[in-house]
């Protein structure tokens, strides 16, 4: 039914229309211009892809950029994607996730404007915030200006977890923010640029200036809104669940156990064969988007997170606390880097810090741990204020 309404009936429901449907508003931005486009498979218009939407509004797509998983979404977490050309519509693609993360200068000469539209999940290891700023920084020192359609976050409800601090900064997280920030793309566009987190160089004060970033703002939509996404944003968070367990249940890619996937229900199934005091099994084996990962063709017993609700505004804490609890050797639940320092161990870069994996080793309860994280918390909660384009959940 809702690709069948107009975008001026949706409006009139309240129906939350992210920034994409207010063509209005960014179509005359783009008449005439070569458009270098960075997406992937969520920017759609209803059920019609922003490639199709633009080209059939007469708009030149010069240019495409992907992200991790590729323009389809398909692709394997981690997976390097190349170049090449999108069969539907001919248009070029350029691939940010394999031999770089951002446009050169030769990419971006013969684009007249920048376009962003990725669908966020709200946390710092998801790596399409990583891509946002790397896309930012190109257009500022190539003097393109950008717009960004913003979507809206379904993390956005709650901010949560340590922040990232400087030596565990890493391909999962760059900025000083904690898991969960609670801001769409085009809040954190504006705090990225703020707070003078964007790496340019050769360019004087004057230029940063006076870079245009234009942000089109989702419609009916504020930090108390559930939202609930009509395009898988990646091919391991195929379901909500998934994508509301994830802030927590990504911690455990950190880890020996599985995190599910290989198997549908990825972040929502976690196990490990040599846990005893858990009835419920699964066995992961290869699939689109998880090719390889662990604990492949064995049989894994744990905890299925799809018959629980996750907490409404926090990271389970009492959930990993469990899960460490459960798993019975102790000195081999973290993944081991081939150098042992902490800043090696991919849960310690998960976490943004090495205190996290200290705390649960040694036994620390929810309470300590969650003590630990408020004055940072407060600190960013005051800073990530400033940049809210929509009415916050406090």
């Amino acid at each position: 039914m809702l690709i069948q309404l107009t975008s001026l009936s949706l409006q009139a429901q309240k129906i939350i229309l992210p920034g994409a449907y207010q063509t209005k508003e960014y179509f005359p931005l783009l008449q005439n211009k070569r458009v270098g486009l960075f997406t992937n498979q969520t920017a759609t218009v209803g059920n019609i892809h922003l490639i199709d939407t633009l080209q059939k509004a007469g708009i030149t797509i010069q240019k495409v950029f992907t992200p991790e998983h590729g323009l389809r979404g398909t692709a394997d977490a981690g997976e390097k994607i190349n170049d090449g050309v999108d069969t539907k519509t001919g248009v070029k693609i350029v691939s940010l996730y394999g031999k770089k993360n951002a446009p050169d200068s030769t990419d971006l000469i013969d684009i007249d404007i920048l376009l962003f539209d990725v669908q966020d999940v709200g946390t710092r290891f998801y790596t399409y915030i990583n891509s946002l700023q790397y896309f930012m920084e190109a257009g500022m020192a190539n003097h393109k200006p950008m717009i960004l359609l913003d979507r809206p976050n379904p993390n956005g409800h709650y901010v949560d977890g340590p922040l990232l601090e400087t030596p565990f900064v890493s391909g999962v997280g760059k900025n000083p923010i904690p898991i969960v920030y609670g801001m769409t793309m085009g809040e954190y566009a504006q705090m990225v640029r703020g707070e003078g987190w964007m790496k340019t160089t050769n360019l004087n004060a004057l230029a940063k200036a006076n870079w245009s970033l234009t942000i089109i703002r989702n419609k009916n939509y504020d930090h108390l809104s559930k939202y609930a996404l009509p395009v898988a944003p990646s091919p391991n968070l195929g379901d909500m669940a998934a994508i509301m367990w994830y802030p927590t249940t990504c911690l455990i890619e950190g880890t020996v156990m599985s995190e599910g996937r290989g198997t549908p229900h990825a972040f929502t199934y976690i196990g490990h064969p040599s846990i005893t005091n858990q009835k419920f099994s699964f066995i992961p084996n290869p699939r689109v988007g998880a090719m390889s990962s662990k604990l492949y063709g064995q049989t894994c017993y744990g905890w299925d997170l799809t018959k629980t609700a996750p907490p409404k505004d926090k990271i389970d804490l009492a959930l990993l606390i469990e899960m460490y609890k459960s798993f019975p050797q102790k000195d081999s639940f973290f993944l081991k880097p081939t150098t042992i320092s902490p800043t090696a161990y991919f849960f310690n870069k998960l976490a943004g810090n090495a205190s996290l994996m200290q705390q649960l080793i040694e036994g620390k309860t929810e309470k300590e741990i969650r003590n630990s994280w408020k004055p940072q918390l407060s600190a960013f909660k005051k800073i990530r204020k400033k940049y809210l384009l929509y009415k916050d959940f406090e």
